[in-house]
């Protein structure tokens, strides 16, 4: 792979990637048209376009089509089950967070390939961190009510700074996501979770530090590797 596309590893047979700022794709990728909503839609032909794909953040397939989500400070989670040969990709901003999209994606993947969650591996990709998360109190709140282990993925830094992300409330949305997977079932030491903060890594695209009309970071998984 090129160098300006980050590699994981989810097991033989499949290869999934995040493109870093202006990459080029090796493969075309199926997206859909995200909304941070928590609708997860089957892909059953690599022809299916965004305008095919409205209102949907997640995409599962047991297809060797590249499947993918766009972001840009959300979290990007991609699954492999190896055993019923189905992968997932997921964009999980705050919202879709809060909507529990991991878990919506399992239920559909068990649902629609047999998928057992003890034998999925995951990936959660490059996104905003810990400490460049500040979000305000109703955000906290809407964790809080929706049964989050606050004491897992939320702190208070005292008092924010004016153009600064110290201080204040923040949301761990990685650590958030993790504990989504592991009450799906997946194990521990299944989930690969990315230390990139890209709020701070500017190989990655950002909209909290560049604005909503930045450039996509394109996460990417595919059954069987590009060609």
């Amino acid at each position: 792979m090129k160098s300006d596309l980050l590699k994981y590893d989810l097991g033989p047979g499949v290869e999934s990637f995040t493109t870093m700022r202006d990459a080029a794709l090796p493969c075309p990728v199926v997206i859909g048209h995200q909304v941070h909503g928590c609708r997860v839609a089957k892909v059953d032909r690599p022809d299916l376009t965004r305008e095919d794909l409205e209102g949907y953040d997640a995409l599962i397939t047991d297809l060797p089509v590249a499947i993918g989500v766009r972001t840009a400070d959300c979290i990007p989670v991609l699954l492999n089950d190896p055993v019923h040969h189905a992968v997932a990709a997921i964009h999980a901003g705050w919202k879709g967070t809060v909507l529990k999209i991991v878990l919506q994606t399992i239920s559909e993947m068990s649902s629609l390939y047999g998928t057992d969650a003890s034998q999925l591996k995951a990936v959660i990709g490059p996104g905003i961190s810990f400490d460049s998360f500040q979000v305000g109190e109703e955000v906290v709140r809407i964790f809080r009510e929706n049964g989050f282990p606050m004491d897992r993925i939320w702190r208070w830094d005292g008092s924010s700074q004016t153009g600064s992300m110290k201080g204040g409330h923040h949301i761990d949305l990685k650590a958030a996501n993790r504990w989504l997977l592991e009450q799906a079932g997946i194990p521990a030491a299944s989930i690969l979770v990315s230390e990139i903060d890209t709020y701070t890594d500017v190989r990655f695209f950002s909209a909290r530090r560049e604005g909503q009309q930045c450039g996509r970071n394109i996460n990417a998984v595919r059954i069987s590797g590009c060609s």
